[in-house]
């Protein structure tokens, strides 16, 4: 839910809310609105509704906000792997650029792809092979890349797959509630657009009370 849109629903929520209480509250109003079926059984199925719909919107909200920050760790862990990775495969092609068999097991006599899932795998295989053998390892030692930064390096690789995993998690669950807040709103819509027609028809000789409900009246 984009935060414009969130703003528009507020609105329309707090306009809602601010009917159904008045529609109460003012006697006048209660005893005009009554007479047209609008009776205090009725509004209650309206405050219900709204009261459902504010649910979904606030839920709604929580999992927008946590997908963005669960989308933020995963974006600043992916730059803190891309960068890392980066470097040590620039030092790795320049210890190994002879050795055309350790470039292949190191998956460094190519380019590195785009998509997240196959570059995931050449960098997984690019550490699982330098930290498995120690020769390789003390050779890139001398470009100052240790034991201690692969093994730090695979840990974030932990971390940023952890990340990733977490960010789906909560972008579906944000989809969803998105999906229940949408169709939570269309009932109240549905249900406030008769509740405003009919106000415009019972208390059309009374201006000031139809605007209390959130009626707009141009003359």
């Amino acid at each position: 839910m984009s935060k414009r849109a969130s703003r528009a629903e507020s609105a329309i929520l707090e306009r809602y809310r601010v009917a159904l209480e008045n529609v109460e509250a003012q006697a006048e109003i209660a005893t005009i609105m009554s007479e047209f079926g609008y009776d205090a059984t009725l509004i209650e199925v309206g405050k219900q509704l709204f009261t459902k719909t504010r649910q979904a919107y606030d839920l709604n909200v929580k999992e927008d906000d946590e997908t963005s920050e669960a989308y933020s760790n995963y974006k600043a862990k992916m730059k803190q792997m891309e960068d890392t990775y980066s470097l040590h495969r620039k030092k790795a092609k320049v210890i190994f650029r002879k050795d055309l068999q350790i470039m292949k097991r190191l998956v460094l006599d190519g380019s590195v792809p785009k998509s997240y899932v196959r570059w995931l795998e050449i960098v997984k295989k690019f550490y699982a092979e330098m930290q498995s053998d120690t020769e390789l390892q003390t050779k890139i030692a001398r470009l100052k890349v240790t034991a201690d930064d692969l093994n730090a390096t695979s840990a974030l690789l932990t971390e940023l797959e952890s990340a990733r995993a977490e960010y789906l998690k909560e972008k579906g669950e944000s989809q969803d509630a998105t999906e229940q807040k949408d169709s939570t709103f269309a009932n109240l819509d549905d249900w406030m657009s008769e509740f405003y027609a009919v106000a415009r028809i019972a208390l059309e000789d009374n201006i000031q009370l139809l605007e209390s409900l959130g009626v707009i009246v141009r003359n």
